[in-house]
């Protein structure tokens, strides 16, 4: 079976990048025991600290859109979305083949 992956980055606004990452890391403990759920690793690049980056692991797409009625996701989305600097954009999704680490 072929896993789904999602890599993307969102952009706080100036200052919220810390914020952002928070919620995210929230977020991740939240799906930490959704179905399907193999990795949910949430990142940042030192050198642009108001980007945070997303890179998820799951064993289907459906998985993935059922990870959002996790109780709990849809308020940390809510908290999230004032923070981006504009609307998100759609990350790559990615035909996941393998690796080191997927549980």
């Amino acid at each position: 079976m072929t896993q789904y992956g999602l890599h993307g980055r969102l952009n706080a606004t100036p200052g919220n990048g810390e914020n952002l990452a928070h919620i995210l890391l929230q977020a991740a403990e939240l799906v930490r025991t959704a179905q399907g759920c193999r990795l949910y690793l949430v990142s940042r690049d030192n050198s642009t600290p108001d980007a945070v980056w997303v890179t998820e692991v799951w064993d289907s797409q459906e998985d993935h859109d059922n990870s959002l009625l996790v109780p709990g996701v849809r308020e940390l989305i809510g908290e999230a979305m004032p923070l981006l600097a504009g609307k998100p954009e759609k990350g790559q999704v990615l035909e996941v083949l393998g690796g080191v680490g997927l549980k």
